[in-house]
């Protein structure tokens, strides 16, 4: 039986990516990569087990990153999350994959309801916030990164009043860009590593 329960996730074909321009590292430019990919016939769903071991598709994973004050929320992935590959290591990004219950695949409404069911499921957040769109993440060095693509949303918020809805997210709080970029720098999954590298 599939660990992934038999759950469908958003994926584009690697060749869509490709076709748009693959990079490795990160890109400012995410909007290009949606606008492309959600197209009737690029954008769809398949089960996760298949997409997981399937290097010629991209999960489309939403990245959300909080930020108050100039400092960043993070916090260190526990042993009940979604990804055996990255327990125990620390994470500046909140979100996940797009689903059927989010809407059709080829719909940009339906990705952004994904944000934020993702969002609504793992955190509380009390006040206001603005959110844009900041980059798109690729790596392919390592299995994890081959078969997903991050698209980095940046909330900035009224407060920092937030709390965590789910065990997965350990030692949830805010950091600034210097104790990110110090000694825990080894200890961020590769993505938010990215992230924080864009950010500085």
């Amino acid at each position: 039986m599939s660990r992934y329960h038999g759950e469908q996730v958003l994926v584009v074909p690697r060749t869509a990516f490709d076709a748009v321009g693959s990079f490795q590292g990160v890109n400012l430019a995410p909007e290009q990569y949606l606008r492309a990919f959600l197209q009737p016939g690029i954008a769809h769903y398949i089960d996760r087990e298949l997409a997981e071991n399937s290097p010629e598709y991209k999960q489309i994973i939403a990245y959300a990153i909080f930020r108050h004050n100039g400092r960043i929320l993070a916090y260190t992935r526990g042993g009940s999350g979604g990804e055996a590959r990255l327990h125990d290591k620390i994470s500046v990004g909140i979100g996940g994959h797009i689903n059927p219950v989010d809407g059709l695949a080829d719909n940009l409404d339906t990705y952004m309801a994904g944000v934020e069911r993702e969002i609504r499921e793992e955190i509380s957040i009390r006040g206001a916030y603005t959110q844009k769109l900041f980059a798109a993440i690729n790596d392919d060095s390592n299995p994890v990164g081959s078969v997903h693509l991050g698209i980095v949303h940046c909330f900035d918020l009224e407060t920092d009043q937030i709390a965590a809805n789910e065990t997965a997210l350990a030692n949830l709080r805010f950091h600034t860009l210097e104790e990110l970029t110090g000694p825990s720098y080894e200890r961020l999954e590769t993505w938010s590593q990215l992230c924080v590298d864009a950010l500085r």
